[in-house]
């Protein structure tokens, strides 16, 4: 049975199991796999990142524009509009595996508010 998401270990546990599938996929994991060096510590930001986003608080520390646009750099403005679905794929099907409930509904609309808005400024900076 599903459970409403309620606090940081809920957000934990969606964030490892939705980068579980993220890292393999054979789309889009190279460019997770290939940037991120340290992946305990990436999961514990994004668990303060989307902790906050759903719960408030001021413990996620970054830039996630300023670190998607040096990604897309990196490989050379690759990332488009079908990766983008892919992690959004990827995270309303992890939320809906695990969770139910408004929180779930709360954090899908996020994610696409925030990949809408991390994709624009990445081809913004394409020039």
């Amino acid at each position: 049975m599903r459970k409403e998401i309620t606090d940081r270990s809920d957000i934990a546990i969606l964030v490892d199991e939705f980068y579980k599938k993220i890292r393999a996929d054979k789309e889009i994991g190279f460019y997770f796999n290939n940037t991120i060096t340290d992946w305990e510590e990436h999961l514990n930001k994004l668990t303060d990142f989307w902790e906050m986003n759903l719960f408030g608080g001021k413990k996620y520390k970054g830039d996630p524009l300023k670190a998607h646009v040096e990604v897309e750099q990196k490989f050379q403005h690759q990332i488009g509009p079908n990766e983008f679905g892919i992690w959004l794929n990827y995270w309303a099907q992890t939320l809906d595996e695990l969770y139910e409930g408004e929180n779930v509904s709360i954090l899908k609309r996020r994610a696409r508010k925030m990949g809408t808005f991390i994709y624009m400024e990445m081809f913004k900076s394409r020039s």
